[in-house]
């Protein structure tokens, strides 16, 4: 159960340190950050899933890794440098 050992089941869902938790969306499968509680699953980061796909990722997903930054530009003439220094 880990995180979500102190969550309540209440006639509105599910409530965890007074946020009402919705269930994971199917984005959200596969990712360490997913706590089974009363045969559902629920995020243990973020009380709307859903939300926090709404822009296409989310950044507690564990399961998707992030676009790397594009390549550093480097000088010319000091890669050449380097080169001719056996760098």
């Amino acid at each position: 159960m880990g995180l979500l050992q102190n969550a309540a089941k209440t006639t509105n869902g599910v409530v965890l340190n007074g946020f009402l938790l919705s269930p994971v969306v199917e984005q959200c499968s596969g990712c360490d950050r997913v706590r089974r509680f009363e045969e559902q699953d629920f995020c243990s980061s973020y009380p709307d899933p859903t939300t926090k796909w709404a822009d296409g990722h989310c950044n507690f997903a564990t399961h998707i890794k992030a676009a790397s930054a594009t390549a550093a530009k480097i000088n010319p003439l000091k890669a050449s440098k380097r080169a001719a220094k056996g760098r």
